[in-house]
């Protein structure tokens, strides 16, 4: 189903006991997750149950009530104290692709690079090249500004930048989302040549049923503040009802019509 991910020793994520609370509603209730190095999982749950928002927590932006995460073998802390450790070893691509309007693409994709800082303008604008075409953007996609791009190149643009400093972990947020299918198929299969070229880990929050059967070696799904995860062919015996409804209902039932899930639904 997937491409085969380099071996490599100790898992990318670890995310022990995070408590999450906004006001007085618990989102995230002594929530664990690991997840490997090199695999592709996705991220699944509920309106409400705070997948963004794991994300956001995972890479220091949202600092939970308890808990503990570890990203690539550093503890985050909340106060930015860590960001240095971790600065160029995560990438994040945002839902809408979070370009900056006034900036072409390629000087987006050098967003990064300057603030990491050292490297030299020439040097930059070679690279930002490389990462478009990376990505399967077009050469001329470099001095186009966001404006003038479809909303998939927008989506490989952005990623373009997530992968500006050469990162061990991908977030992305809804990444198929508002693609017509051919396009998110495109997507899908960009995200496993990456995965197979550049050895990388990614957490993807998706809705998209078609990516989760495709590309995500296992699934995490949000219920009841906590975690369940599994691969595709666990997920679908689970009893839960959340779970079992999201895996068995008609739009599941066509996305994962395939032998090795078929007799798991019946």
């Amino acid at each position: 189903m997937t491409g085969a991910a380099p071996p490599q020793d100790g898992p990318a994520i670890e995310v022990r006991g995070v408590v999450t609370r906004f006001g007085t509603t618990t989102i995230h209730d002594g929530l664990d997750l690991t997840v490997k190095r090199g695999e592709i999982i996705g991220v699944v749950g509920g309106s409400g149950t705070g997948k963004t928002v794991l994300l956001r927590t995972i890479i220091g932006l949202q600092k939970p009530a308890d808990g503990e995460v570890t990203l690539l073998g550093e503890t985050v802390a909340w106060d930015g104290s860590s960001t240095e450790a971790l600065a160029g070893r995560f990438g994040m691509l945002f839902q809408d692709g979070a370009l900056f309007s006034a900036l072409t693409v390629g000087q987006n994709i050098q967003v990064p690079m300057r603030e990491c800082g050292g490297i030299p303008p020439q040097l930059m604008d070679e690279l930002s090249r490389l990462k478009v075409s990376l990505v399967g953007l077009p050469p001329d996609a470099c001095g186009k500004f966001p404006s003038e791009l479809s909303g998939g190149m927008k989506k490989r643009a952005g990623l373009a930048r997530a992968l500006a400093l050469d990162p061990d972990v991908v977030f992305l947020d809804e990444p198929t989302a508002g693609l017509d299918p051919i396009g998110a198929s495109d997507f899908d299969e960009l995200i496993l040549d990456l995965r197979r070229a550049l050895g990388l880990t990614v957490v993807m929050v998706t809705h998209d049923l078609d990516s989760l059967a495709r590309i995500c070696d296992r699934i995490a799904v949000l219920v009841d503040k906590k975690i369940v995860v599994g691969t595709m062919e666990e997920l679908t015996g689970s009893q839960h009802p959340w779970i079992r409804s999201y895996f068995h209902g008609p739009r599941a039932r066509a996305a994962f019509d395939r032998p090795a899930l078929a007799g798991a639904q019946e």
